[in-house]
């Protein structure tokens, strides 16, 4: 059974940085495609960076050139390092698997972490 355990957030000022970590168990990344998805009040939850099997990595247009998505493979974690922050970046951010290939609907991942608030005031 797949075991995801988000880290890191927290209160910061717009420009700061932030890094997230997710702990994963009961799977294989080079199986699995691991993504950061995040909502907003009042808003659908929405892809922000994903990473294949491969190691290949996808962003969001909002977040590109901002956030990088990384993984350890020997510790089974992965990492969104988050800078240039915005208060619009402001949201839950949730860890997700699914087996397989990249995909950027949050409907086909099947396991997801508990999530972790991230606040950048103006």
């Amino acid at each position: 059974q797949v075991h995801l355990v988000e880290s890191g957030g927290g209160l910061v000022q717009a420009g700061g940085s932030l890094r997230l970590s997710c702990a994963a168990s009961g799977l294989s990344f080079s199986d699995y495609t691991m993504g950061w998805f995040r909502q907003a009040p009042g808003k659908e939850r929405e892809f922000v960076a994903g990473i294949s099997g491969s190691g290949d990595t996808y962003y969001a247009d909002s977040v590109k050139g901002r956030f990088t998505i990384s993984r350890d493979i020997a510790k089974n974690t992965v990492y969104l390092q988050m800078t240039s922050l915005k208060p619009e970046d402001t949201a839950v951010y949730y860890c997700a698997a699914k087996y397989g290939s990249m995909r950027r609907d949050p409907r086909v991942f099947r396991s997801w972490g508990q999530g972790t608030q991230v606040t950048v005031s103006s």
